[in-house]
């Protein structure tokens, strides 16, 4: 292990400052008769089950580096937040620990506010799988008004393969569909979500004969900043710059921005977003939608 990395000094230091903050009461333990705040070793290691002696070992700097399956015990005994537990791997392993994703269809009220402030630009966010959870005005008027629809229909592959108006709104479907499935394998496999998946594969495979076809491809593409062409069934041709930034705090979030490519796009979404917005309609059935309303967010 590199010392520019981290040295075991560095991770018993960091092991030991963890449980002088914790309480013993909380966890059963007398608090009589200590000579220092905190739990004691071998109360962490009981705690951990792992030896005390190991656990001594790792705070003085001896026995090497720890396995993953001990820092994660360690992890837990010590109560980590998940970001104390990342630290922890680093000063450990020198890597991050492995992802365990957990779905998640919340965000906060700040992350709203910085959809809204970008208007005109279409905004969104969504997660690891796809899901859009939060948009704009912008948003619901160049791309899609997703409050008509069913949150588990909110889903950027079940709209691009099962939706005829995702495939018009499209100048060359076949490339961007490729993009989309290659990025959401990258995707739910870096958020550790790929058994999450599944059974939405397996459906979508068989609902879509391109899904199959392309997911089988089992190609993984980068991310690149690009423009984006669509054809809007209502105000016409439009250019975006597409951006997207990851959400701090939340990996398994990402904010999709369309950004106006020219000055004449600008000037129509503006108009467009003056304009009253359409009479409410129904939510669609999930299998067909309406094709004047369907732009997708790649």
């Amino acid at each position: 292990m590199s010392d520019d990395v981290t040295t075991p000094s560095q991770l018993g230091t960091y092991l030991k400052d963890r449980r002088s903050k914790l309480d013993p009461a909380v966890f059963g333990f007398s608090p009589e008769r200590r000579r220092t705040p905190g739990l004691r070793r071998e109360e962490v290691a009981q705690r951990a089950n792992i030896s005390a002696a190991w656990y001594t070992w790792l705070e003085q700097g001896r026995g090497g580096a720890p396995s993953a399956d001990v820092l994660d015990r360690i992890a837990g005994a010590l109560m980590l937040t998940g970001v104390e537990r990342e630290h922890l791997f680093l000063l450990g392993l020198g890597r991050p620990p492995e992802v365990h994703y957990e779905k998640s269809d919340v965000v906060a009220p700040r992350l709203q506010r910085v959809l809204d402030a970008l208007n005109p630009s279409p905004a969104l966010i969504r997660t690891a799988t796809w899901d859009v959870i939060a948009w704009n005005r912008a948003a619901t008027v160049m791309l899609l008004d997703y409050a008509t629809l069913p949150p588990e229909q909110r889903n950027v592959l079940r709209m691009m393969f099962l939706d005829p108006g995702a495939r018009a709104a499209q100048y060359d479907w076949e490339s961007v569909a490729r993009f989309v499935v290659s990025a959401f394998r990258v995707d739910v496999a870096r958020a550790g979500a790929t058994g999450a998946v599944s059974a939405f594969v397996e459906e979508l495979c068989g609902l879509s004969p391109d899904f199959a076809r392309m997911w089988l491809d089992n190609d993984v593409l980068a991310y690149n900043e690009h423009i984006k062409h669509i054809r809007h069934p209502v105000f016409g041709p439009f250019a975006f710059e597409y951006s997207w930034f990851a959400v701090e705090g939340r990996p398994d979030l990402t904010m999709v921005v369309y950004n106006p490519a020219t000055p004449e796009d600008l000037a129509k979404i503006t108009a467009a977003l003056a304009s009253p917005p359409p009479s409410p309609s129904p939510p669609p059935s999930p299998r067909r939608t309406d094709a004047a309303l369907r732009v997708p967010q790649t």
